[in-house]
């Protein structure tokens, strides 16, 4: 059984707090906790059926104080045999009496149609489902975790953008306002200037809310209370750009995504489906069940230990069944169908888990694309911004020209910051179609 992810995919954030988050979360997420139970439940559920397989021997014994009726079905066989003295020998049996009895029986059903073989088959195709389901579970904990971590980190990286941003708009209103008093602005470019402020201003609210929601969103997937990894996201703790990731090649999506616990998952349903089948058809047959009998029995402690209170059976017995309503016929029937719809579920499983795979890798293709274009754009935005600014004070433009500079390379900078955040959450979304596998590197 797995412990953790084979490959710590996270590494390539080179964060040393999402590892220490996503180790966290692995030792103490509730839904894992969970999925391992059911894990050990399907293991200990295969101990139960395999021990089907080998004899059942169980030791009895006791010391029994007791008493026969003097005129139950055995008063017949008096009447036969001692009709002379009937009433005395009746009196002497119905005496008490103790009973001391002790031995072992022994059983065990000789598998001959494979019903047993073919449930322990049942057993461990449900260890696997279950296994698949724990390393399930654990790939949606982990990536649901970087993905929060992403959302936060960008938030707290446009935040600081924001209030940057906001610091010299601000120190530019204030000089423009001086300016404005001693009569070198006009107050329309003044106004034009506080609204580009209150835009900005504007948007810190929904960052703030947002930011919070991502920090609670970490804390619940680790089982803890609002609040509690306030020093860990603190805004100061996070790495202070955005890790550039690797171009990945798209591959063949039917040979990615056969690592996906989903998948192997479903298989495991089906051959558990299918091992059903066999050991319903089994029930058609004979049982044939071999016991073993031996013990001691006496009506007297001291000749309990003698030979001569020895007691003994052994032999086969046969349950043939013969009438039973079409109950077994209709089980066989019921097992085949659930093993069709398991072989349904399985195709369609396989299926989508090509489309995902072939999703995520496209879409992080496409947004390392656009990333590319964006940084260019945002380095175009700021050389315009400063030719506006120098164009304005040689007197060539008016100020107008600067407040569109100025809020274009606002926008250009910020849509850079969210790319990043879209690019590493793409990356995200690979190693969750892979099922935890890591794409190939490009050349």
């Amino acid at each position: 059984m797995q412990g953790a992810p084979e490959h710590k995919w996270w590494a390539a954030f080179q964060d040393s707090v999402l590892d220490q988050l996503e180790t966290r979360v692995l030792e103490s997420s509730p839904d894992l906790k969970t999925a391992m139970l059911h894990y050990e439940q399907a293991r200990s559920q295969r101990s139960v059926t395999a021990s089907q397989q080998v004899p059942e021997v169980k030791l009895q014994g006791g010391a029994i104080r007791q008493r026969q009726s003097e005129y139950a079905a055995g008063d017949r066989v008096l009447d036969v045999m001692a009709p002379n003295n009937r009433d005395a020998v009746a009196k002497s049996l119905s005496e008490p009496y103790t009973s001391y009895q002790g031995g072992f029986d022994a059983s065990w059903e000789i598998d001959l149609w494979g019903r047993v073989r073919r449930a322990v088959e049942a057993a461990d195709a449900d260890i696997a489902n279950s296994l698949a389901l724990l390393d399930q579970t654990r790939l949606v904990i982990s990536s649901d975790l970087a993905m929060a971590y992403i959302d936060l980190r960008t938030t707290q990286r446009l935040l600081k953008l924001t209030r940057d941003d906001i610091t010299a708009l601000r120190e530019r209103t204030s000089m423009m306002e001086s300016r404005s008093k001693h009569g070198l602005a006009n107050d329309l470019d003044l106004e034009r200037q506080r609204l580009q402020l209150a835009d900005l201003e504007e948007q810190m609210p929904p960052l703030l809310e947002q930011e919070a929601q991502s920090k609670n969103r970490i804390c619940l997937l680790l089982g803890l209370r609002p609040g509690d990894l306030a020093k860990e996201l603190a805004a100061e703790s996070a790495p202070a750009a955005a890790m550039v990731l690797p171009q990945y090649k798209l591959g063949v999506p039917s040979e990615l995504a056969g690592r996906r616990p989903d998948i192997r998952a479903a298989e495991a349903r089906l051959h558990q489906a299918t091992a059903a089948i066999g050991e319903a058809q089994a029930q058609l047959y004979p049982s044939v069940r071999l016991g073993l009998r031996f013990g001691l029995d006496s009506y007297e402690a001291g000749k309990f230990g003698d030979w001569g209170s020895r007691f003994w059976s052994i032999g086969p017995s046969l349950d043939l069944p013969i009438f039973d309503g079409g109950r077994r016929r209709a089980t066989v029937t019921l097992r085949e169908l659930r093993q069709q719809e398991a072989a349904i579920e399985f195709q369609r499983t396989v299926l989508r888990a090509w489309q995902e795979v072939d999703d995520a890798l496209t879409s992080y293709a496409a947004e390392q694309e656009r990333q590319q274009r964006l940084l260019v754009k945002a380095q175009s935005s700021a050389d315009v911004y400063q030719l506006a600014q120098a164009r304005e004070r040689a007197g060539l433009v008016d100020y107008l020209n600067v407040i569109d500079a100025q809020r274009t390379d606002i926008q250009a900078r910020r849509d850079v910051v969210a790319s990043q955040g879209r690019t590493q959450l793409r990356f995200i979304a690979i190693y969750r179609a892979l099922g935890g596998g890591v794409a190939e590197t490009a050349d």
